[in-house]
């Protein structure tokens, strides 16, 4: 029987043969999701929660620190400092983490601290500074909130592992 022919509705698992019959593919039998394994972290530059936060510590030191430096803003060097320091902290939370596992703890913990303390600099940033950019500012602020987040389920897997 063609396709044509049939008296029953084509569905979306349904293809047509060489010679143009109707045949029915079940959807267990259709090629499985791509899988693509995790990267391998041969060293801290290879984690996210170090690019994305290096990323954003150089977008702040070039474009936002010298805007507010112009407009005067009192807390250009606590901004400075502590976008610098985050993958700075990162970095030594990776190293320490098999030698000294509590104080690496610490250390990325205190790294999760600079990112709440980023977001409400960029507030302040956003509601004293009359020339940064807001959408700027709102990008960054939603960047360290995700980052916060990352780092927060990297301890958790490292305590994990810890455990096993």
């Amino acid at each position: 029987m063609k396709a044509k022919d049939s008296k029953w509705k084509r569905t979306d698992r349904d293809s047509t043969d060489n010679s143009g019959r109707v045949t029915y593919t079940p959807s267990y039998a259709k090629a499985p999701a791509k899988f693509s394994p995790k990267k391998v972290v041969r060293s801290f530059r290879d984690l996210e929660v170090y690019q994305r936060p290096m990323e954003c510590s150089i977008l702040i030191v070039a474009e936002l620190i010298p805007i507010l430096t112009k407009d005067k803003f009192p807390l250009v060097e606590g901004i400075r400092d502590c976008a610098l320091s985050i993958p700075l902290r990162v970095a030594e939370a990776h190293g320490q983490r098999f030698s000294d596992f509590a104080k690496a703890t610490a250390t990325l913990e205190t790294a999760m601290q600079g990112c709440n303390k980023m977001i409400v600099y960029l507030e302040q940033a956003s509601g004293l500074a009359s020339n940064a950019d807001s959408v700027f500012l709102e990008d960054m602020m939603k960047r360290y909130l995700d980052m916060r987040g990352k780092m927060l389920r990297l301890l958790r897997s490292w305590q994990k592992f810890r455990q096993t």
